[in-house]
């Protein structure tokens, strides 16, 4: 999945989506998975993203097909884990 702007989403990402401030915890399409966000837990949603919004939401996952214009990369992550 991208951003609007056509970045990858990246776990470790700071991401702002309608005013809510998250951290991408799982990228389902591209396999790669953060270590307490286990790909054995979360395969089974087959694509999208995970994103943790701990402070209004929870865990949400995120399924695009296409781009998804309202989430916005505020950070990048500094590394990301490698692809299970």
């Amino acid at each position: 999945m991208r951003y609007a702007d056509g970045q990858a989403i990246r776990v470790g990402d700071n991401v702002d989506c309608a005013g809510r401030s998250g951290i991408v915890v799982c990228c389902i399409s591209d396999g790669v998975y953060s270590e307490k966000h286990r790909e054995a837990d979360w395969s089974y949603l087959e694509r999208g993203v995970l994103i943790d919004f701990p402070a209004t939401m929870g865990l949400v996952h995120i399924d695009a097909a296409e781009d998804d214009e309202d989430l916005r990369l505020v950070r990048r992550a500094a590394s990301s884990p490698a692809g299970s």
